[in-house]
């Protein structure tokens, strides 16, 4: 069984490469933290927003909290799809569901929940998320 009806409208397709694998051409655990990463990137991209704007305004994203359970392995050669999904948001913080399906047989291979902070770069320290970023949010969740 698969989750591919209630998937969000947003999906990365990835392509599994032998530099993601264990020697046995199974994808490593922590490669699926970088798949999730991108596919959060790109949907804050596919919104407007510019990542490299933000810095210069001194506004930097971190992961705050992850939940993360690995259901079957991807393997060598793979074509996934990582969706993003905007689900909670708050002053400081956004939450996404995540998660990781074999394109060829939609086989929920990995999910996630995902809690974001918004940081000022110099500090390290929270703070308020971008009005854009909140308006976005508001009509995402």
């Amino acid at each position: 069984m698969t989750d591919v009806d209630q998937a969000p409208n947003f999906t990365l397709p990835i392509r599994v490469y032998i530099e993601d694998t264990d020697a046995g051409g199974i994808v490593f655990h922590a490669k699926y933290l970088h798949y999730m990463e991108r596919a959060r990137t790109e949907w804050i991209r596919s919104q407007g927003v510019g990542l490299r704007d933000g810095l210069k305004d001194n506004i930097s994203y971190v992961v705050q909290r992850m939940n993360i359970n690995y259901r079957a392995p991807a393997r060598l050669d793979d074509e996934l799809r990582v969706t993003a999904e905007p689900q909670s948001f708050s002053r400081v913080w956004m939450a996404f569901r995540q998660r990781v399906f074999r394109a060829g047989d939609q086989q929920l291979l990995c999910e996630a929940d995902v809690r974001v902070a918004c940081i000022a770069l110099d500090t390290g320290k929270p703070r308020r998320l971008p009005e854009n970023m909140q308006e976005i949010l508001k009509q995402s969740v």
